[in-house]
């Protein structure tokens, strides 16, 4: 076992293997020349491949049915209200962090999905994006806020709007918002006493989203000659050179590992997954909708309803059960035949053009060991994640788009992220299978925690 010491984790949202491993290797060569002496790999994600819950599933080793958290919002009740969005007190099991402050070790935890509002731990914690604003109390201890914004001029939780016809701001702020994330990572770096530090750069996420189109000529879409087409490779080369600032201020012999939540390919198009769900006579509005409308505002007839769905990268089906919700017409002794009905259609629904689109409809309980919160009775993965699952009604376009229904967005995720462990002791060399779930097993090791275990 490497001896217990300083490890620091560099998390990379949304970073993709064939982009960082292949693509721009050769325009990475900090990242190369770490990869060359690190055990590395493509790293497979949980399922969803959603950044929240991933890197929460990444620091706990738990899984989301483990953490009853499903994405950025959730059921709160078997009702048909909106959603409640995920904090950190939805988190109830420990990450590493909770682990080191146990432990009466410090920490460092900077910009980590999942960590608004901040929870008290023996360090410093600088919280993520889903803190509403700067004005909210987004570190601890709570001095830490001055700190930060008198170094930064005003930190930037995230890029504002991404999904925005607004390029040029939005490319600027991505640059920006990347270039910052590790300026503070630097600060902390060489101003706290830490024996873990862990951040994440959301950059590589809003870079994906904003501009996969412009950048990729495989994209369906793809717009030769557009201004953006060598927007990837200017983002990565900067990026490569922020790594290596970091690197450069950690003590000798830091262990450092390179990890992402989720991955990223281009956006083939979007499933009307709600308007399927009428088609199919499973779904019964009570009104028909004037214009663009979100299922949390459909006037829906719910006794005469089946099942409805919420979109995003991945769909969430939730049936209509007797009994548990208010007015459930699925009787429960019908309730896996249904499912299996909707998953069955799902799964043999073909694109646009009549081809096979590859969709898979999982279910929650052969997924997850445990199952907590209120989950998708159908987790839906359209296209196998190349569509995107629309849950907009009312917008008059049949079953199929090219468009994402809440803003420009032209990739989606992908199942499978990067990982890389540069540390003493380890033999360097491309490994196969690893999974999230490796990540805090091998944080414990290092660290000399309860629980721990290398990946082989």
């Amino acid at each position: 076992m490497p001896h217990p010491g300083r490890v620091a984790v560099i998390g990379l949202d949304s970073a993709t293997p064939q982009l960082l491993f292949d693509r721009f290797a050769d325009d990475m060569p900090v990242l190369t020349a770490l990869r060359r002496r690190s055990l590395w790999g493509p790293m497979r994600s949980v399922d969803p491949p959603i950044t929240m819950p991933a890197w929460s599933c990444m620091m706990s080793g738990r899984t989301p049915g483990e953490l009853g958290v499903y994405g950025f919002r959730d059921r709160a009740a078997h009702d048909y209200g909106p959603l409640a969005f995920a904090t950190s007190h939805s988190i109830k099991a420990p990450r590493i962090w909770d682990e080191m402050t146990a432990a009466g070790r410090d920490s460092v935890v900077l910009g980590v999905p999942g960590t608004y509002p901040t929870t008290p731990i023996r360090g410093a914690m600088v919280s993520c994006f889903l803190a509403p604003s700067t004005k909210a109390q987004y570190t601890s201890p709570p001095d830490l806020r001055d700190e930060i914004e008198k170094l930064t001029g005003g930190y930037a939780l995230d890029v504002e709007n991404f999904r925005s016809p607004e390029l040029a701001r939005v490319s600027q702020q991505i640059f920006d918002l990347s270039e910052q994330r590790f300026q503070v990572a630097r600060h902390l770096a060489t101003t706290r006493d830490w024996e873990f530090l862990s951040f994440v750069d959301m950059g590589p996420d809003r870079l994906h989203h904003g501009f996969w189109k412009y950048c990729d000529p495989e994209h369906p879409r793809h717009e030769p000659g557009n201004p953006y087409v060598n927007l990837f490779r200017d983002y990565y080369r900067a990026l490569d050179r922020h790594i290596g600032e970091f690197l450069a201020c950690l003590p000798e012999n830091t262990t450092v590992l390179v990890v992402s939540d989720h991955g990223a390919q281009p956006m083939v198009g979007g499933l009307f997954i709600n308007e399927w769900l009428r088609r199919e006579g499973l779904l019964v509005l009570a009104e028909e909708p004037a214009g663009p409308t979100p299922m949390s505002k459909a006037k829906v007839d719910w006794k005469r309803t089946t099942a409805w769905a919420e979109g995003g990268y991945y769909g969430r089906i939730f049936l209509n059960v007797e009994g548990r919700e208010p007015h459930g017409t699925v009787p429960a002794r019908e309730y896996q035949d249904t499912l299996d009905r909707i998953a069955t259609a799902l799964e043999q629904l073909p694109d646009d053009t009549g081809r096979p689109m590859g969709t898979r409809a999982l279910r929650p309980d052969q997924l997850y060991p445990e199952v907590n919160g209120i989950a998708p009775d159908l987790l839906v993965y359209v296209g196998n994640l190349r569509w995107r699952a629309l849950a907009t009604l009312g917008m008059g376009q049949g079953l199929y788009t090219t468009e994402n229904d809440t803003g420009p967005d032209h990739a989606n995720h992908g199942d499978t992220g990067v990982f890389l462990l540069d540390s003493p002791g380890i033999t360097p060399g491309r490994a196969e299978g690893l999974s999230l779930y490796d990540v805090a097993p091998t944080l414990r090791e290092l660290l000399g925690l309860p629980g721990g275990r290398l990946p082989r």
